[in-house]
């Protein structure tokens, strides 16, 4: 005997009684509660599928603005000019966690030799932090952004307008150049710029450091930056 044959309507979806369909979903909700296990791990797939898919986006935005990233020509740059790998890190000198990370950081490239280190001031902890970065950017104006920047990054207490001041000075600075050039219409743009790259890579925090095709939120300790950089040169190379 052949199975009956259903109608367009009775095979539709949606083609179900609300009786049916009731029971239906008592049967799901049934099987659900007896194995939880289920929903775990369905959520559990969910996620990792989100965390791919955001990893591939971010990949891709990191290839389109590699240039953005590490050729910027207003960018300062630490370590090696024509470093075999660059490393490029948005920082906020207000951050304690960017201060923690200066000192192992510095070493990482020093100790390597031959890593471009790319510096973005990305500001965004208030108008103090504001004023501390156009002051570093300032102060690359007068070739001394190396020495103002990790200066500045080992005050242990609250930077404000009056420390960035008081480091300027130590450091040889300037200041009433300083001043005008804080206030200028390229730093901004370079304020700017940086902004707009942190949104497009999903940057909300610091630090923040980009190597290679990778991007890696939040401080490091040194081994992990070496490591870093040595996966990068194995990749270039």
């Amino acid at each position: 005997m052949s199975a009956p044959v259903l109608s367009q309507e009775q095979s539709a979806p949606g083609a179900f009684e609300p009786v049916q369909e009731q029971a239906i979903r008592d049967i799901v909700r049934d099987y659900l509660i007896a194995h939880p296990e289920v929903l775990i791990e369905a959520l559990t797939k969910y996620q990792e599928q989100q965390r791919l898919a955001a990893d591939e986006r971010r990949r891709e935005s990191l290839a389109a603005l590699r240039g953005d990233l590490a050729e910027d020509p207003d960018s300062p740059v630490l370590g090696n000019p024509k470093g075999d790998v660059v490393l490029v890190e948005f920082f906020d000198y207000r951050c304690p966690y960017c201060r923690t990370v200066a000192g192992p950081l510095r070493e990482a490239v020093a100790s390597d030799g031959k890593v471009r280190l790319v510096m973005k001031e990305f500001p965004i902890l208030g108008p103090d932090s504001v004023v501390a970065a156009r002051a570093a950017l300032a102060a690359a104006r007068q070739g001394r952004y190396e020495e103002f920047h990790f200066a500045l990054m080992a005050i242990k207490g609250r930077i404000n307008e009056a420390t960035v001041m008081t480091v300027a000075r130590q450091v040889g600075l300037d200041i009433d150049r300083m001043k005008i050039d804080m206030e200028s219409a390229e730093i901004s743009a370079m304020l700017d710029r940086n902004m707009r790259l942190a949104q497009a890579l999903d940057i909300g925090g610091t630090p923040a450091f980009v190597i290679g095709d990778e991007l890696i939120p939040g401080a490091v300790e040194l081994e992990q930056l070496e490591q870093k950089i040595a996966e990068a040169r194995a990749k270039s190379s």
